[in-house]
């Protein structure tokens, strides 16, 4: 249900370009951290938040469009836009975003007496229309999206044939096929390639990206790599370190430019967003540096869709209530491609590594618990198992000491339809990255600041208020990880509350726990 948010306040103003907020800023410095001795001084920053009101009209290119989440992607959007019901064995559902933060999760507004009453996320301020948005994307295989819908064996047959028709049209792209990078057992599917070397791979994803953008005249291309996952790069001085030497490796036809980063560079080039949704390290030193360059957004990395979105509640659970996790060892099997990709050591490894660092934050939090250094056994296993397809399985056992000398085991079984959980978190970053990129700020000290148009700054290039949607978080150097998912969650709720001139959700109430 839709639902029209208007702030009645000095504070805010609402013309036909922008919504406009005096916002007041509040965080703790700490000024003296010595001999367990902590000073902290409040400190508050006066700031003029503005967000573009005008929506562009926005195209998508995936990179791996023929994937599982591929497919599964460009049949929601179209299946929610088209309005597609179908019949399953439980009876007939209609198109839905569940799974969706921005689509299908609501923000507390505040309450009246006892009522507390919400809000749709999308709701708060202008955010793209799913219906609105234009797909397009690379694949090294050339199957049609709707064969490749029915290959990858996600959804029901009673919706891939309506959608069959449609889905025919869409063939992907050429896409960059590298042996050294991903798994040897992907060289059948290899048939549909950009050939030559490094410089004219990059040529070509550049021409690719302004022929979508010219053919269906968008505003804005948002990239986003669901493609296999890459082994790790290695980070070499010279070569990747810095941008100069990246675009350097890439005139050079250097073999450690990974296909994912060639990708990205592209679109740097071009002014796209890029989106990370594998493990590996796509954002090599040289290319933070070369984002930051030509000042486009940048996120990632892994999408944060079952078993490690609860370990990051789990652990942050257990690790608050002063409980202490000493083992956390987690059972994976997957039948899909991507499970049959992981199924070799290196591209298994990559994962491994973003699923693994999940923990540590939390961990460090709490010095009464652990020891400088010291961390729970944390064990990943991921084992291919062809029968189980997309319906993944994941087991988990967290064992935990309590108090002199007790423990605590939580095991928990987890079937997942793993890319009907990657799909709505693909929208929400592009949703999410695209609303980014129409808001500014600035600090004002005095009424000619609020007044002038000139000092509006943008987010960073590295977007870490997506990290809420990824495995690995990629934030901004010298920034906190923070893995935490409800302090993830609550950053993107607070600056969108901001935006609007109202005050975080603190859930202090101290109006119900007074009388005043």
């Amino acid at each position: 249900m839709a639902i029209n948010i208007r702030v009645d306040s000095p504070n805010i103003k609402y013309t036909e370009e922008f919504i406009q907020a005096k916002y007041e800023y509040h965080t703790t410095k700490i000024t003296e951290n010595n001999n367990n001795n902590v000073t902290l001084s409040p400190e508050s920053h006066k700031l003029l938040i503005r967000t573009q009101v005008k929506l562009p009209k926005i195209g998508v290119m995936l990179v791996g469009w023929g994937g599982n989440n591929g497919t599964t992607f460009t049949a929601a959007v179209l299946a929610n836009k088209l309005k597609l019901k179908w019949e399953t064995v439980r009876g007939v559902h209609d198109a839905n975003w569940y799974g969706s933060i921005t689509q299908s999760s609501t923000l507390l507004l505040g309450s009246v007496g006892h009522e507390e009453i919400y809000a749709p996320m999308n709701s708060f301020l202008p955010m793209i229309n799913p219906d609105d948005i234009e797909i397009d994307g690379w694949d090294i295989s050339d199957m049609n999206i709707a064969d490749a819908m029915k290959r990858a064996q996600v959804l029901d047959i009673n919706i891939q044939n309506q959608l069959k028709s449609y889905l025919t049209k869409y063939v992907p792209r050429k896409s960059i096929y590298s042996p050294d990078f991903i798994a040897a057992n992907q060289k059948e599917r290899a048939n549909n390639l950009i050939t030559g070397t490094k410089s004219e791979q990059l040529k070509q994803i550049r021409a690719d990206i302004n022929d979508f953008k010219s053919t269906k005249n968008l505003d804005k291309v948002i990239i986003l790599w669901t493609a296999n996952t890459e082994r790790f790069a290695e980070i070499i001085p010279g070569v990747n370190d810095n941008a100069d030497n990246l675009l350097k490796s890439i005139a050079d036809n250097h073999s450690e430019i990974s296909p994912s980063t060639l990708f990205a560079v592209a679109a740097a080039y071009e002014g796209c967003t890029y989106i990370n949704g594998s493990p590996q390290n796509t954002f090599v030193p040289g290319l933070i540096e070369f984002a930051e360059k030509k000042n486009i957004f940048i996120a990632g990395d892994d999408f944060k869709s079952g078993q490690t979105k609860l370990k990051s509640v789990l652990v942050d659970f257990l690790v608050t209530a002063g409980i202490k996790p000493v083992s956390v060892v987690s059972y994976n099997h997957l039948g899909n491609n991507d499970g049959y990709n992981l199924s070799a050591p290196q591209q298994f490894r990559s994962k491994e590594i973003s699923k693994s660092n999940v923990v540590d934050d939390m961990v460090s939090s709490n010095n009464i618990l652990y020891k400088p250094g010291e961390k729970p056994d944390h064990c990943v296993v991921i084992k291919y198992v062809p029968y189980v397809g997309d319906s993944k399985r994941a087991m988990d056992e967290y064992t935990s000491e309590l108090m002199l000398g007790g423990h605590n085991t939580i095991a928990v079984h987890n079937t997942c339809e793993d890319s009907l959980l990657a799909t709505p978190i693909i929208l929400d970053l592009i949703i999410l990255a695209e609303l980014c990129s129409r808001i500014t700020i600035k600090r004002i000290d005095n009424d000619d600041d609020a007044n002038s148009s000139d000092g509006f700054i943008t987010f960073q290039s590295v977007l870490s208020l997506l990290s809420y949607l990824c495995k690995a978080p990629l934030v901004p150097a010298g920034a906190p990880l923070v893995n935490a998912l409800f302090r993830q969650r609550a950053a993107i709720e607070n600056i969108l509350r901001a935006c609007l001139s109202l005050p975080p959700n603190n859930n202090m109430m101290l109006e119900h726990r007074f009388k005043f």
